[in-house]
């Protein structure tokens, strides 16, 4: 009996060791998962990408260094969307947990047309042709950039990239697929962009090698000579020879007095975090805006359970809807604007529009004071965290996909279409319109003054144009967040919502990220990307929100981003665009 006792205590023992044993593992996998880093990271568009950042940190580069080189490998793996012909926001965190803005986002042209907005679209489409082309800033902010925070050689951030160019690299799944859309066969079909990424009018496939020769070329001489090539030298000639043949009026002055920005970040308080992004005409302001207007109602894990996970999306489309009504503000203070948006930071300004925030009901357009728009996509982002501590956010643009499709052939350079971002200004009204055709000569002198007078909303020259590029650094004591997003119009729900999933619905980042978006265009309607929870569709429809129906609208939206706790580092590139992290 004693004997059998003992077997029974000496086997209740094993298996509590066992569970012990078997719970210590679980533990241990989970927090691997979690913790896939615990010195450095980098968050880019695409694994091979996120590599070449990676290794520039592990032989001693800084966090810039692995931005600016990450950045360039991007130009070629997702050139839709970034390149040399754009420009760039960097949000730099040192060692001391300062944040600094470098901008060197496109600019407006001496000689801009004084009648381009009204060749503004009005729908969602792409704005193609020189006469969209801002000012190149790309290079000038990462020589800024690498001036004031870089450890390796300038010449080092751009070999890999060159070999790519040079030597060739498997055609990107990601690209193959986005080329073979019939929109973007539209858009490059007649362009000397179709002997790129197109053979016999078939696109590159996988199994192709993608080389941009002469890109290779202009990346090495800039890599010997810095960014005075791109400005001052051959490159900038043969850049401009071949806008001019395309009719565009961008000009050596232009490219040679382009000034980069350098400022302090806007910050804002978000509970136990501190928020870091760029000032205005960058959409920072828009995005903290909608973040604090949320922080309000006290979000937790638990308050996202049942009707009150209902009632959070509705607050939170109440929220954007808001924040759209407050997008014609984001204009470039340096050019007269009056107001500097500082009013959007103020916590009683916040408490008002969320007293206006109506929890059973939703409202006409004019309610929240937007503009109807047309919404635009494009851009990348790169989130890089450095083993000192360090970190980058950088988001990188030649705005809609392509840019101006106007591609440079003496230097591989794909030109932006950056002014098309001025679009917002002439929405409400379109000077030279007949209003009737029976017009008296008394309402057309009115018309010729009311054109004479809209000259002042037309961009001016060296004026940056407003954006959705946020990219943010949010800091507490435990916690280390950096993150931005691309997709244009997108961004900012898109990062909205892949911080309330993480700071406060205790989402990890990956969960955060993937997670289903809704977003609300310039016109009001509401879009759920594909595979959204049916029910909570339906519940925002029941209270009023125009949803559009179907489920085939595009979403570009893609986030990037990187958070650290304690020792543990966790990054996350969307794999919206098959996207891919690395770090050690």
């Amino acid at each position: 009996m004693a004997k059998s006792q003992s077997r029974r205590c000496c086997f209740c023992i094993l298996a509590i060791v066992c569970c012990v044993v078997i719970i210590c593992i679980c533990i241990i996998l989970a927090t691997k998962q979690r913790c896939a880093f615990t010195h450095a990271a980098v968050s880019a568009d695409s694994s091979r990408c996120s590599d070449i950042g990676r290794d520039m940190l592990r032989e001693g580069g800084s966090a810039v260094d692995a931005a600016i080189a990450a950045l360039l490998c991007t130009s070629l793996v997702n050139p839709q969307s970034m390149g040399l012909g754009g420009g760039a926001i960097f949000t730099i965190m040192d060692k001391t947990g300062k944040v600094k803005i470098i901008s060197s986002r496109e600019t407006v042209p001496k000689g801009v047309q004084a009648d381009l907005l009204n060749k503004c679209p009005k729908t969602l489409t792409f704005a193609t042709g020189s006469h969209w082309i801002g000012v190149p800033g790309e290079l000038r902010g990462y020589e800024k950039a690498h001036q004031l925070y870089g450890k390796l050689p300038w010449a080092k951030l751009f070999e890999p990239s060159i070999q790519l160019a040079r030597e060739g690299f498997p055609m990107p799944a990601y690209l193959t697929d986005f080329l073979q859309k019939k929109p973007i066969k539209s858009l490059i079909n007649g362009t000397e962009l179709c002997e790129l990424f197109y053979e016999d009018k078939t696109a590159l496939s996988p199994r192709d090698t993608l080389r941009f020769p002469k890109l290779a070329e202009t990346m090495e001489t800039i890599s010997k000579e810095g960014a005075d090539a791109f400005y001052t030298g051959q490159i900038a000639t043969d850049l401009i020879l071949d806008v001019k043949e395309k009719n565009g009026i961008l000009s050596l002055e232009d490219l040679k007095t382009f000034q980069v920005r350098v400022n302090d970040s806007w910050s804002v308080q978000l509970g136990d975090y501190t928020m870091h992004f760029p000032p205005p005409p960058a959409g920072g302001a828009i995005l903290s805006f909608i973040l604090k207007l949320m922080h309000g109602f006290r979000l937790s894990p638990a308050s996202n359970q049942g009707d009150q996970k209902t009632l959070n999306l509705h607050r939170f489309l109440e929220a954007v809807k808001f924040a759209n009504g407050q997008k014609h503000n984001l204009k470039d203070p340096n050019f007269g604007s009056k107001n500097n948006m500082e009013y959007i930071k103020d916590e009683k300004f916040i408490e008002h529009i969320r007293t206006l925030i109506t929890d059973g009901s939703t409202h006409n357009t004019s309610y929240y004071n937007i503009t109807p728009s047309a919404d635009h996509t494009g851009t990348t982002h790169v989130s890089v965290l450095a083993e000192d501590g360090t970190a980058v956010s950088v988001t990188s643009t030649i705005n809609h996909m392509f840019g101006s499709t106007v591609y440079s052939p003496r230097t591989g350079i794909i030109l932006n279409n950056e002014l098309a971002d001025f679009c917002n200004r002439a929405d409400s009204v379109k000077p030279g319109e007949d209003p009737s055709p029976n017009i008296s000569s008394d309402i057309l002198h009115v018309l010729k003054l009311l054109v004479t007078i809209l000259s002042v909303f037309s961009p001016s020259p060296g004026e940056q144009p407003p954006s959705s590029m946020a990219p943010t650094i949010l800091q507490s004591k435990e916690k280390t967040v950096v993150i931005g997003g691309s997709g244009g119009s997108y961004i900012t729900t898109a990062m909205a919502l892949s911080i309330m999933n993480h700071l406060w619905f205790g989402m990890n980042l990956k969960e955060s990220i993937a997670a289903k978006i809704v977003f609300v265009d310039s016109n009001n309607t509401v879009l759920f990307e594909p595979g959204y929870d049916q029910s909570s569709i339906d519940a925002m429809q029941k209270i009023g929100h125009n949803n559009m129906k179907g489920n085939m609208y595009p979403f570009f939206n893609v986030v990037n981003g990187i958070s650290k706790e304690g020792q543990c580092i966790c990054a996350v590139s969307d794999a919206r665009k098959l996207g891919g992290s690395a770090g050690y």
